[in-house]
């Protein structure tokens, strides 16, 4: 019997057209960027909505919840993201990425996984030097005038996350471990 939320094929019912796959075997439980990313929807919903409500009756709105939602809508990609790369979601080109031999496929996941640390590393380290330049110059929000560090901390954070993920999941590959 097929799960309903899973896309059956119509010659064989009983195959999905996207077979379900486990979760990779990771270290770090994966659960930690789902249920982030579950949290931050939530609140970003909340605070949407409130908003919406306060503009309709009032005619105003909260000058703080668009600096808020653009920070939690980082948040929100950067988990995702994370979470992309462990299971092997993230965007590719299938065609490119999964034809040919499995040593080719094998070395193009090698390359591509490399390429991806390195970006995320360097992501970590120029957002790091953003974070430090904002603590030092106190720079502030315009809407709320808090700390502009305040959110900017969460970009180096969640580039390490996702470095370590792919490192990770490099790891794997080269041990000749599946995804």
């Amino acid at each position: 019997m097929s799960h309903p939320d899973v896309p059956v094929d119509s010659a064989n019912p009983a195959e999905p057209i996207i077979p379900a796959t486990p979760d990779p075997d990771v270290k770090v439980p994966l659960a930690i960027e789902d249920w982030l990313a579950v949290g931050v929807l939530a609140v970003l919903a909340l605070i949407t909505f409130v908003n919406v409500l306060v503009r309709y009756f009032t005619d105003q709105s909260f000058a703080w919840t668009e600096e808020i939602s653009v920070f939690l809508l980082i948040v929100l990609t950067m988990a995702g993201g994370s979470s992309a790369f462990v299971r092997n979601h993230h965007i590719r080109i299938e065609a490119v990425a999964d034809s040919g031999s499995p040593a080719r496929q094998r070395r193009l996941a090698i390359i591509s996984h490399t390429v991806v640390l390195l970006f995320f590393i360097l992501l970590t380290v120029l957002s790091a030097r953003l974070v430090l330049d904002e603590y030092m110059y106190e720079e502030t929000s315009p809407a709320i005038g808090v700390p502009t560090w305040w959110y900017s901390i969460w970009l180096p954070a969640m580039a390490a996350a996702i470095a370590l993920r792919t490192l990770g999941t490099l790891r794997r590959l080269l041990q000749g471990k599946t995804q």
